[in-house]
């Protein structure tokens, strides 16, 4: 027996199959928490849920404010952004009727988490500066190991749009493209 029985929030945004319920929501939210065992902003939240069209996202943000409130979720500030941590009343949760959530929709939110949590480190731990130039715009990219530049690479591209997309491809997976061109300059 499915204990969400009624469809009680917007639905704008939402793909097929994606949550419609509050209080899916709230345990899809404790889920994630449980499942990553780090902490992670509203935001990351807010753009989990979105990426794959799983929850709206103004029910997602009133679903934390709730779980906030009833203390199945608590906050703490690090580096000056409130990161939300599940608590034991989360945690019981997720056990009780975690699995009533379907299967597609876990897999789909911990997959998203996973990718937004690697973009945004690969984000603090690499460099990538897009600039203004006569005729379009430079690209520079910088692989770290701690305080090492493993790799630092510049290029010209046409236009903005270019140069984001290469950005985004390269916070991906950096440690990919360094693997790439090492190997095309090692080519005998």
């Amino acid at each position: 027996m499915e204990i969400y029985d009624e469809f009680n929030a917007l639905d704008e945004g939402i793909e097929p199959g994606g949550l419609r319920n509050k209080d899916e929501i709230k345990v899809l939210v404790c889920y994630l928490l449980k499942t990553l065992d780090t902490s992670i902003t509203r935001e990351q939240i807010g753009n989990i849920m979105q990426d794959q069209g799983i929850a709206n996202y103004f029910e997602t943000m009133d679903a934390i404010s709730e779980l906030l409130s009833n203390g199945s979720v608590s906050s703490n500030f690090i580096d000056e952004k409130e990161c939300l941590e599940v608590t034991d009343i989360g945690k019981n949760a997720v056990v009780e009727v975690g699995n009533d959530l379907p299967k597609t929709v876990r897999e789909k939110a911990l997959k998203s988490a996973l990718r937004f949590i690697t973009l945004e480190r690969n984000e603090r731990e690499n460099e990538v500066k897009i600039e203004p130039c006569e005729g379009g715009y430079e690209i520079s990219f910088a692989l770290k190991d701690k305080d090492t530049a493993l790799m630092k690479l510049a290029m010209f591209v046409g236009d903005r749009e270019q140069a984001e997309k290469l950005k985004n491809n390269f916070l991906e997976d950096p440690a990919r493209v360094y693997g790439s061109i090492l190997a095309s300059l090692m080519i005998d």
